[in-house]
């Protein structure tokens, strides 16, 4: 007795220990379910707007259509609106009495509001304008002369944009990805609205800070924050280096 008098203080104090050290590591933890969903969900984002947004912005720099400013408007729309305001009607659009929601329905049994799919929808629409704008911009300041040059020389239209307008806009192609990475790495409204809480569904690195926020838990909230930190950094120093050594290979004084 004695002796396990002795011995049972130790193994308490030794549970408690461990006990106080898994708290720790679960105060701090990050959710990587959630991370690499985030993670998921920028890249099929970007790889949509790259593939739809670089043929719009193209139009938009090159059309001489008189109504084009509102084509414009439009894309610019996700940027004054508030991101309650665009998802509400992304869900209502999305939903079972919405258009879309109905006809997805129909084709696949159900609808798309609360799913991944909803979610990447409606980040497409939101991050729409910071993947059109640096496109078009990087386009249309592309020198009319060397068009002309290449079609004098008798390059397709089709050759001269892939062999002088793309590699003359990659400073813009750059910083459109990297933006619309990022955004969509820390959307909150939108993605609520859209796809809700649901875990390893639709539930984002934003949407997870909120919740550790709510119960309280700040240390696991900045640890989150602090990757979010981290990417956004990382991705805005690369569109700044990149655009330095892009116009320092152009022509100099």
């Amino acid at each position: 007795m004695e002796f396990a008098s002795q011995v049972n203080p130790t193994r308490r104090g030794r549970t408690a220990r461990g006990e106080r050290a898994r708290r720790q590591v679960k105060l701090f933890a990050m959710d990587w379910q959630a991370f690499w969903l985030t993670i998921r969900l920028a890249l099929t984002v970007t790889t949509l707007l790259v593939v739809l947004g670089f043929p719009l912005a193209y139009w938009i720099a090159f059309s001489r259509w008189r109504w084009k400013f509102v084509v414009e408007a439009i894309v610019a729309l996700p940027i004054v609106l508030p991101p309650t305001v665009l998802g509400f009607y992304v869900l209502i659009a999305l939903g079972q009495r919405g258009p879309v929601g109905r006809w997805w329905q129909a084709m696949t049994g159900h609808t798309l509001a609360f799913t991944f799919t909803g979610l990447v929808i409606g980040s497409v629409l939101y991050s729409l304008p910071f993947a059109v704008q640096p496109f078009a911009s990087a386009l249309a300041s592309v020198d009319p002369r060397l068009l002309a040059a290449s079609e004098v020389l008798g390059v397709s239209r089709f050759g001269t944009f892939w062999r002088v307008m793309v590699p003359l806009s990659v400073s813009g192609l750059v910083t459109g990805i990297a933006l619309t990475f990022a955004h969509t790495m820390g959307e909150f409204g939108v993605v609520l609205m859209v796809g809700g809480n649901i875990p390893g569904v639709t539930r984002t690195l934003s949407i997870n800070i909120y919740d550790q926020v709510q119960n309280l838990n700040y240390a696991a909230a900045n640890t989150t924050a602090l990757v979010l930190v981290v990417i956004a950094f990382v991705l805005l120093s690369l569109v700044y280096s990149t655009n330095r050594r892009f116009w320092s290979l152009g022509p100099r004084p």
